[in-house]
């Protein structure tokens, strides 16, 4: 079993690669470095994606996540070099990464972004009665 972070990013087949269902997960222990201070930046990253080919494996988001600890990134850019990294690893159809991070100055940030593959039409929203 790894202790240390790691920069890389493992991914597993997806088991329905016809079908599109969506994963989520939130990870509410997300730390890096104010890039101007050194003081620790808090935040709650959510992550939905719809899978086309492969997955994300935990593991390894675990200890990739746990590599920014020690960096000095600005809110912004953290949030989207993580999304970035997730596309290049696993080619998903659909992902929408937030990043809500905690109280600094007074002063919340939420980062939304997201990547939508060429030609993916999202299902249409079914309303039940």
């Amino acid at each position: 079993m790894s202790t240390k972070p790691s920069v890389a990013l493992d991914a597993f087949p997806n088991p329905s690669p016809t079908t599109d269902f969506t994963i989520r997960m939130t990870m509410p222990e997300f730390t890096c470095l104010c890039p101007k201070t050194g003081q620790p930046d808090f935040a709650t990253l959510k992550l939905e994606y719809v899978p086309d080919r492969m997955c994300i494996e935990l593991k390894s988001l675990k200890l990739y996540l746990w590599s920014f600890r020690d960096r000095g990134c600005f809110h912004e850019a953290v949030t989207n070099v993580i999304m970035a990294h997730m596309v290049e690893t696993v080619a998903p159809r659909f992902l929408r990464l937030t990043a809500e991070f905690y109280v600094r100055g007074g002063i919340y940030t939420t980062v939304v972004t997201q990547h939508h593959a060429p030609g993916w039409v999202p299902p249409a929203t079914v309303t039940l009665p």
